[in-house]
C-alpha cells in the first residue's frame, strides 16, 4: 500500500488517519488503501464534517449498515481535530471521544482524511485519534517529491527512466499535486509494458508558466535574444501580464543566486537542495546558468525595481520588460 511511503504509527490497525495539507495526494492514498481486497464488498459511507455536521458522523459511527455487517466510514474535513473547532459542537465532540476510545470494539473501518498541515495535538479528541488510528503524516520536503512519485510509479507496476522523471518534475514545477495529476494522465497512454516514455511526457505535459519563464531567461543568458523575446511574446499572447511574469523572474533569479552562493562554498547539489527546499535538479540548472553571482544580483534588483514600476503605474505596456531581457 502506498501509505507505507510515509511514517505509520500502527500498521496493524485498519482504522486510518491521514493528515497533511496535500488534499489530492491524501485522497489518492486513501483510494489506494480502499482498493485492498480486505475491504472488497463493504458498504462505503462518506461524511463531510463541515457540510453534514458531527450529528451525521455520530449516526454513521453508531448505526448498523443496511447492506452488510461491516462498513467503511470515510470522514472528510474533521474540523474537530483543529484549533478552529467552534464551541457549539463541543457536546458532539465529547460523544465522538467516547466512540474513538472504544473504536477497537467496532467491526466498522473508519478513515479520517485531515487535509491540514498540522493537527491541534493539545485537544483530547486529537490525542485519542492519534492513538486509536493508524496515523499517517503525509508530510515531505520539496526535494523528496521525486522519490515519492518514483515509488508510486513502481508500486503501481509502471516504469520511468530517471531522465523522463526529471522532465515530468520539471514540467510540473516540482509541485506534488501537479506531478501526480500529470502522472495519472500519462498512465492512460502508457504502452503495453506500462512504460512512461520521454516522448509521452514531451507530447502530453505542457511547459508550466515557471518552466516557460525559465526558458526565456535561459535564452537571454545565452544571448539568444530573438528566441527570448519570441517566448516572452507567446506568454503575453496567452494572457500573462508583465507583473506576473516578473514575479516568476524574481523567484527564479533568487533560487539561482542562492544556489550559486551555496555551491561556491563547496556544498553538494543535494545539500543545497535541502537547504533551499528545492529539488536538486533545480540546483543543477542553477549551476549551469552562465552568469556570475554579481550579475545575477544586479538582475534581481533590476527585476524588483521594474516590478515596482509596473505596480505603481510608472511603467505600462510590454516594451519595458522586453528591454529588461535585452539588457541581460
Amino acid at each position: 500500500m502506498l501509505i507505507s511511503l510515509f511514517k505509520n504509527s500502527n500498521v496493524q490497525n485498519k482504522n486510518l488517519l491521514i493528515y497533511g495539507e496535500d488534499a489530492f495526494l491524501n485522497d489518492y492514498l486513501i483510494r489506494d488503501y480502499l482498493a485492498s481486497s480486505d475491504f472488497a464488498g463493504l458498504d462505503l459511507q462518506r461524511v463531510d464534517c463541515e457540510n453534514d455536521g458531527l450529528g451525521e458522523l455520530l449516526a454513521s459511527l453508531t448505526e448498523a449498515s443496511l447492506f452488510s455487517q461491516q462498513k467503511i466510514i470515510w470522514i472528510k474535513n474533521p474540523i474537530f481535530l483543529t484549533g478552529k473547532s467552534p464551541k457549539k459542537i463541543q457536546a458532539d465532540v465529547e460523544k465522538l471521544e467516547k466512540v474513538f476510545a472504544n473504536l477497537n470494539l467496532s467491526d466498522d473501518i473508519v478513515i479520517i482524511q485531515a487535509n491540514y498541515a498540522n493537527l491541534d495535538k493539545r485537544k483530547k479528541i486529537t490525542k485519542l485519534s492519534l492513538s486509536a488510528f493508524n496515523s499517517v503524516a503525509v508530510q515531505f520536503k520539496p526535494y523528496e517529491i521525486s522519490g515519492i512519485i518514483k515509488a508510486i510509479i513502481k508500486d503501481e507496476g509502471y516504469s520511468i527512466s530517471q531522465s523522463t522523471l526529471h522532465l515530468l518534475l520539471e514540467r510540473s514545477d516540482q509541485v506534488m499535486d501537479t506531478v501526480l495529476s500529470n502522472y495519472l494522465k500519462l498512465k492512460l497512454i502508457a504502452d503495453d509494458n506500462k512504460k512512461i516514455t520521454l516522448e509521452a511526457v514531451q507530447n502530453n505535459v505542457d511547459l508550466s508558466l515557471a518552466q516557460n519563464i525559465f526558458e526565456i531567461l535561459s535564452s537571454a543568458f545565452k544571448k539568444n535574444y530573438q528566441e527570448a523575446i519570441e517566448r516572452l511574446e507567446d506568454q503575453l499572447r496567452e494572457g500573462q501580464n508583465p507583473v506576473r511574469i516578473l514575479a516568476v523572474f524574481e523567484n527564479q533569479l533568487e533560487v539561482i543566486l542562492s544556489a550559486k552562493i551555496l555551491l561556491a562554498r563547496r556544498r553538494s547539489e543535494m545539500d543545497v537542495g535541502k537547504e533551499l527546499g528545492i529539488h536538486p535538479y533545480r540546483v543543477k540548472l542553477a549551476r549551469q546558468t552562465q552568469a556570475s553571482i554579481p550579475k545575477i544580483k544586479k538582475l534581481l534588483l533590476e527585476a524588483i525595481k521594474l516590478d515596482q514600476g509596473y505596480k505603481n503605474g510608472t511603467y505600462q505596456g510590454d516594451e519595458f520588460i522586453k528591454m529588461f531581457l535585452l539588457a541581460i
